[in-house]
């Protein structure tokens, strides 16, 4: 079971609440809820705020792709993922990014959790343009990809 989506931040805010209704069953052990939030601080920089960017349509086949990709290497067939991720601008401590999983054991759970974060940081088009209190800004290089060998 899986859900996904880019929220528009000038539409609405990502919600917890959405998260934990989406996962809850009584089939799973184990839920864990991960939120990315905007912080203060990058690289010795004052940061105000961020603005995110995607390309959509990839990002959700990336989280589509990471999901089944989670059956063959952690062979955790019976879960929930519930990801959502914003886009546009977001003041400080604002959530960014909400991941939440639900296993039949905590080991599971942590782990998929763990696996999915990740996963997103590597390879799903989104940029991160951090705005600091000078009213300079700056988009941020991304994670290179790193060729694993299995």
């Amino acid at each position: 079971m899986l859900h996904t989506k880019i929220i528009d931040t000038k539409e609405k805010k990502l919600s917890i609440l959405e998260a934990e209704n989406f996962i809850s069953s009584s089939e799973f052990g184990a839920s864990i809820f991960f939120s990315g939030t905007v912080r203060n601080q990058n690289d010795n920089k004052s940061v105000l705020g961020i603005t995110y960017d995607s390309h959509d349509a990839l990002v959700i086949k990336s989280f589509e792709e990471i999901y089944n990709e989670a059956d063959q290497k952690l062979n955790i067939k019976d879960k929930a993922v519930f990801i959502e991720h914003a886009k546009g601008y977001l003041n400080l401590g604002e959530v960014s990014i909400i991941i939440a999983v639900a296993c039949k054991h905590r080991d599971e759970a942590y782990i998929l959790s763990r696996y999915i974060i990740e996963e997103i940081k590597k390879r799903s088009p989104i940029w991160k343009k951090e705005h600091y209190q000078n009213n300079d800004s700056t988009w941020l290089k991304g994670n290179p990809i790193i060729n694993e060998k299995n």
